[in-house]
């Protein structure tokens, strides 16, 4: 049995039914779960360090998921099935000799994702999807400079990982405290600096260190991943200020700080903004002027 990667075009949209092989906890904060089973044959990776997949999970209490089927480029539910929690996250490895993947999960009380992975046994079921992967480095590329909380720690141990020898790299990886830190694979080319703070526990320091960068000169690439609204600030930054091209910056928001505060200030907002943004999304107008226009709304309203 093996898993497969290619590294170009569209893949297939596949829902995926894994077995929970093993759990390991890597530190205070994090736990690493080991997904394979028979379905992970046909397992085709990006192998793009920072890939993504909807992972579907089973309800609390329960150990197999409810498995949705793939749609066009999305899933759908047949008629007699009601949904269960669905979360995002980033694939750590893929061991295709053995067609295994791991998914590493920040751990806090209270939430789905996290009190499944500290409380999954081996044999429990998992669905996903096919993978998605959005780091790009130019071609061209000398230098890269990447910055994460814990959330997306475990994308950036992976880009560091499979980072091309030769490429100037700068890892700045922001975690709630030294407990948290892991030993990472370093290449020659690369200076590793852990920030404490940050995660919901105290306010990031992750877009106020990007300024505070001098980026080396010549072509090369920033990627930022975290708290929704320190990305958007940091992709401000990088767009308006810095005016780097957006071929050598890629900005993702993995969560969002107080999301039941930011709820309920998105809701109060009303139909006619929900409907603005709608239509704003499906013009043909450029992405990246999407989503300036977004951030811009969204700070305006104190989201």
């Amino acid at each position: 049995m093996s898993a497969t990667t290619v590294k170009a075009g569209k893949l297939p949209n596949r829902i995926h039914r894994a077995v929970v092989m093993r759990t390991e906890r890597l530190t205070a904060g994090m736990m690493r779960i080991v997904l394979g089973g028979e379905d992970l044959a046909g397992f085709i990776s990006t192998g793009i360090g920072d890939e993504y997949i909807r992972l579907f999970l089973p309800e609390r209490g329960q150990h197999v998921p409810v498995f949705p089927h793939p749609e066009g480029d999305y899933w759908e539910y047949a008629p007699d099935q009601v949904a269960g929690p669905m979360r995002t996250y980033t694939i750590r490895a893929v061991d295709p000799e053995v067609g295994e993947i791991s998914v590493d999960f920040v751990v806090h009380p209270g939430g789905i994702a996290a009190d499944w992975a500290l409380s999954v046994r081996p044999g429990s079921q998992v669905g996903f999807n096919t993978p998605t992967g959005l780091y790009e480095l130019p071609a061209d590329a000398t230098w890269q400079v990447l910055l994460a909380d814990a959330t997306g720690l475990p994308a950036a141990a992976r880009l560091l990982e499979n980072t091309p020898a030769g490429i100037h790299t700068t890892a700045i990886l922001e975690v709630s405290g030294p407990a948290h830190e892991q030993a990472l694979e370093l290449g020659e080319d690369t200076q590793l600096r852990w920030l404490h703070g940050g995660n919901g526990d105290s306010p990031s320091r992750l877009a106020q260190v990007l300024r505070q960068l001098d980026l080396p000169e010549g072509p090369g690439y920033v990627w930022v991943a975290g708290e929704a609204r320190v990305t958007r600030e940091a992709r401000k930054y990088l767009r308006k200020e810095r005016s780097l091209p957006v071929t050598h910056f890629k900005v993702v928001g993995y969560w969002t700080d107080k999301a039941e505060e930011w709820n309920e200030r998105y809701e109060a907002l009303g139909e006619d903004f929900k409907k603005w943004l709608e239509e704003l999304w499906s013009t043909d107008l450029d992405p990246e002027l999407i989503q300036d226009e977004v951030a811009d709304a969204f700070d305006a309203h104190g989201l």
